[in-house]
């Protein structure tokens, strides 16, 4: 069984920090990494057909701007550091986007920061990706300070 590591970066300090943890893990272990960042989207905020159209074109220009300007990047350096990285770009809950990731690439990880890019009151109110991760998630979870 081969070591497939999923870490959800965020552009965060604490996302930072998450993949360079991982990609410690994956280099020293010989795994495969797989860099996912979620675009926080809610299948619930369209009324028409027009908006729902705009809406589908607006989702796809925004995973081809997070795949250039975040993952591509990070997975370039990883790849060069000589490990070996892919990268995902999803909609979603993060927690729900990570978790159906995981499952489909056949992870044995989940790596993310503690604290990401949301506000304290945000993460209060309506719990952390982190917290969530921990609850639904159906194989390890290593969330990094």
């Amino acid at each position: 069984m081969s070591l497939v590591f999923v870490v959800g970066v965020d552009c965060s300090n604490c996302g930072s920090r998450a993949l360079d943890y991982a990609a410690e893990r994956a280099s020293v272990k010989g795994a495969r990494l797989l860099v996912a960042h979620v675009i926080e989207w809610s299948p619930f905020s369209f009324s028409t057909p027009q908006e729902n159209e705009e809406r589908h074109l607006r989702r796809e220009e925004e995973i081809q701007r997070a795949h250039e300007e975040i993952i591509d990047p990070l997975v370039e350096e990883l790849r060069e550091r000589g490990i070996n990285a892919e990268g995902v770009v999803r909609h979603g809950h993060a927690a729900d986007a990570l978790v159906d990731i995981a499952k489909d690439q056949d992870a044995t990880n989940i790596v993310v920061g503690r604290q990401g890019g949301s506000s304290r009151i945000k993460a209060k109110l309506f719990g952390s990706v982190a917290g969530a991760l921990v609850q639904i998630a159906d194989r390890p979870v290593t969330v990094v300070p």
